[in-house]
């Protein structure tokens, strides 16, 4: 069994043991990116590194997991639980028989909740039990922008979702279609390498042959020998009307694929609602502000006004209308399960920065007719 040095995930991700979820996310997302097998062809260092902070991330950025882990790094487990050596007191669990005996996450077999806590953990290339059958694939998660005129009338939009898909050249093999393969010298064919020293070791996946066990002769062109590749999965969503920012839309089979031949999982859409220049949302209620002149407020007018349906429709100023009015449009606002709100419309008066000769001269005649009124 291949052995490596202990890793330590708050080393591996550049970041305190303070960290917040924000600063961990943001770690990873640089150091995937500048070490993704898309990146760095060939180069098997930049393949281990992607997977050591992919192993990582995957149990600091989960609340649960990140908790049981830091428990255990006080426990001592990522030291061997102690000197390490053959019978020394707090060597690790039980007895050793030499430097050279180790116990690893498969030895905790079913031993109850300590078990289950190293094992919720560490689940990276494990040996798992036998399953009753194919396995259905992971869900995916998606945040879309979409416009509030289409939040509120429903449609249809296109999507590119960005998905990890099994390479289509070489079957996920990691082989060029036609060569051969051999057993991996770092894993001895297991597809797993275990961390750790003293007495405990913990398994991920091999970073030489990808968990498969095998290393191909020449590697596939199309996914540089990963079996994976990286690619936008374009999708047509159907958005009902009404939704709004936080909404969910499932779209079944749509996720990652399963295992074993099973079926992939869901995809799920959260909705981010994009402001609008004109229109303001509040539940079903819209809210819009709409300038008219002097005369048009103290005379009264009539006024065509865009509802969220795109149409446009008259609304009456009355004469003597003040800045701040609202006037409501009854079953103008956004529509949800059989119930639909208002568009309110703000009035804003608006005054001319210039006026030519004749527009002041009876501005100023205004202004003493409404002095002698006053």
């Amino acid at each position: 069994m291949a052995r490596v040095g202990s890793k330590d995930y708050y080393q591996a991700l550049g970041v305190p043991e303070t960290a917040s979820a924000d600063e961990i996310k943001k770690a990873y997302r640089k150091l995937a990116k500048q070490y993704h097998p898309d990146a760095n062809q060939n180069d098997p260092q930049a393949a281990e590194r992607f997977k050591e902070v992919g192993e990582a991330y995957s149990v600091l950025h989960d609340p649960e997991k990140r908790k049981q882990y830091d428990q255990m790094r006080k426990m001592g487990a990522f030291t061997g639980f102690g000197a390490g050596q053959a019978g020394a007191p707090g060597a690790g669990f039980g007895t050793h028989t030499g430097p050279d005996v180790r116990f690893t996450v498969d030895d905790l077999g079913d031993m109850g909740g300590l078990g289950d806590l190293f094992s919720s953990i560490f689940d990276f290339g494990r040996k798992r039990r036998p399953r009753a059958g194919p396995e259905k694939g992971p869900d995916l998660e998606y945040t879309v922008d979409i416009p509030l005129g289409t939040a509120a009338r429903g449609g249809t939009i296109a999507i590119a979702v960005p998905v990890t898909e099994e390479c289509a050249v070489c079957s996920g093999t990691g082989a060029a279609p036609g060569t051969r393969t051999t057993v991996c010298v770092e894993c001895g064919g297991s597809g797993s390498i275990s961390f750790g020293h003293g007495g405990f070791a913990v398994k991920r996946p091999c970073p030489a042959c990808y968990g498969r066990g095998q290393i191909p002769a020449e590697p596939c062109h199309a996914c540089a020998g990963t079996g994976q590749v990286r690619q936008e999965r374009r999708i047509r969503l159907k958005v009902p009307a009404g939704v709004d920012t936080g909404s969910k839309i499932r779209l079944s089979g749509q996720g990652q694929r399963g295992e074993g031949g099973g079926p992939p999982g869901d995809l799920l859409i959260t909705v981010q609602v994009q402001p609008d220049r004109f229109f303001r949302r509040e539940g079903l209620d819209v809210h819009c502000t709409v300038p008219v002149n002097i005369a048009q407020a103290a005379l009264g007018s009539q006024i065509r006004v865009r509802t969220v349906d795109g149409k446009r429709v008259a609304i009456r100023i009355p004469p003597g209308t003040q800045s701040g009015t609202k006037l409501r449009i009854p079953g103008q606002g956004i529509e949800k399960g059989g119930r639909r709100g208002d568009q309110y419309v703000h009035v804003k008066i608006t005054v001319p920065e210039k006026l030519d000769s004749d527009e002041e001269r009876l501005m100023r005649e205004f202004a003493e007719a409404a002095k002698l009124r006053y």
